[in-house]
């Protein structure tokens, strides 16, 4: 996409964006009215012993938890044999340790999880500078159960509560939110997961580029984010 546009007078420009005004205002109490909605959902008792290997050692998944009674957990995609994580995920993850803190402050923990062994997480998270939890799952069931591990292949998968799309037919892993609640009583429960275009809300990139004139430009590259680099392998100046 090239940079251009209709050119109109001041006055013109602010009727135009008075009008849009009206439609974003609509979306966000539309926003508002589905987060309502996302936290009325029932919950599910989660009734497996999960395991997570990190730089803490071994832990179950009430330790995630820490002092909070709300986790939430990106499943951040790299599979066992591959040896780097991959770079959209890694995209969303530039964002995540400035947000912790504040998360904390309103009773969240946070933690990423893939199924690559520590020893490879804890390698790339140093090249990338990353200070947030990371945790190896492993093989004990938690990523699939969770709806974003796969075996190659499986014309019977769902991913995103659907079949899984044909582009995505041989992918293993595949990216996701779920969100955790735990009671005093030390009873875990499943509340929340979202997967594909759903997880964008917690990228603050593509939210900056939606902003601007040319947005995404993503119409003509192989996928919708082939663009995408480690941010330590990009060319362009800063």
């Amino acid at each position: 996409m090239t940079l251009s546009a209709e050119i109109v007078s001041r006055d013109e420009w602010r009727r135009r964006r008075l009008a849009l005004l009206a439609a974003e205002k609509e979306l966000t109490r539309e926003r508002d009215r589905i987060a309502a909605l996302r936290r009325e959902m029932p919950w599910v008792r989660v009734e497996k012993d999960y395991a997570f290997e990190g730089t803490d050692g071994v832990k179950k998944l009430a330790g995630l938890f820490g002092p909070h009674s709300q986790l939430l957990v990106y499943h951040f995609m790299f599979a066992p044999e591959w040896e780097r994580g991959c770079k959209s995920c890694s995209m969303w993850a530039d964002g995540f340790d400035r947000q912790a803190p504040h998360l904390a402050a309103r009773d969240i923990a946070f933690a990423a999880i893939s199924r690559a062994p520590y020893a490879k997480l804890a390698a790339f998270k140093e090249k990338l500078g990353w200070q947030f939890p990371w945790y190896s799952c492993g093989p004990d069931g938690f990523a699939r159960d969770f709806g974003v591990e796969f075996t190659a292949g499986d014309k019977t998968a769902e991913y995103n509560f659907v079949a899984k799309p044909a582009g995505a037919k041989d992918m293993t892993d595949l990216p996701g939110v779920s969100v955790f609640a735990k009671l005093p009583d030390g009873t875990i429960f499943h509340t929340y997961s979202c997967y594909a275009r759903g997880i964008e809300q917690i990228n603050p990139t593509y939210g900056l580029i939606d902003l601007v004139p040319k947005g995404r430009d993503e119409a003509g590259l192989p996928f919708d984010m082939a663009w995408v680099k480690l941010r330590t392998e990009y060319d362009a100046a800063i």
